[in-house]
């Protein structure tokens, strides 16, 4: 028995040191400066669509109309219980 609490206390030990010893190092390091101020740039001239600015777009439609879709099949669903509901409410009260 005392050799079993013995394993279990040193396991327990050297996790708990694996896992002081990286928040140390993450303690030890120094936060970055921040970058120094410069003069405001001059506002950008609007750049011809990349492809990637179209990709992200085309993405950004997609998602939207995923998400259409969605809340359609959503209502769809409410509505199709909610007459469910009327349906039984009207059984039960014709009973």
């Amino acid at each position: 028995m005392i050799v079993r609490i013995a394993r279990i206390s040193l396991a327990t030990l050297i996790a708990s040191a694996i896992g002081f010893s990286s928040i140390t190092a993450f303690a030890a390091d120094p936060a970055p400066a921040p970058a120094p101020m410069t003069a405001p740039a001059a506002a950008p001239v609007a750049a011809p669509a990349t492809q990637s600015d179209t990709a992200a777009e085309k993405k950004a439609a997609k998602k939207a109309k995923k998400e259409q879709k969605k809340a359609d099949k959503k209502a769809k669903k409410q509505q199709k219980k909610a007459a469910k509901k009327k349906a039984k409410a009207a059984e039960a009260a014709a009973s």
